[in-house]
């Protein structure tokens, strides 16, 4: 595990913050995932996912004990 540091737009970092409180997620291991998946094969976000993200994001907050549910959520959706 490593420390970095990066700059943020604060708003931007405040909502993210609030999303991952109001869901039981960890930041870290979110931006941790987002950064695994820009180094798979199709680096693009593909537009399934923005979709499936925009639907969590409208939707009734929904509580996730771990990142596998979060996954088999959205891969759900």
């Amino acid at each position: 595990m490593v420390l970095k540091t990066f700059n943020l737009e604060e708003e931007a970092y405040r909502k993210f913050s609030e999303f991952c409180k109001g869901h039981g997620l960890s930041m870290s291991k979110q931006i941790n995932i987002f950064i695994e998946s820009q180094m798979e094969e199709e680096p693009e976000v593909k537009e399934e996912y923005l979709k499936k993200l925009e639907l969590i994001r409208k939707g009734k907050g929904t509580r996730f004990r771990n990142v596998t549910e979060l996954r088999n959520y959205i891969e759900n959706v």
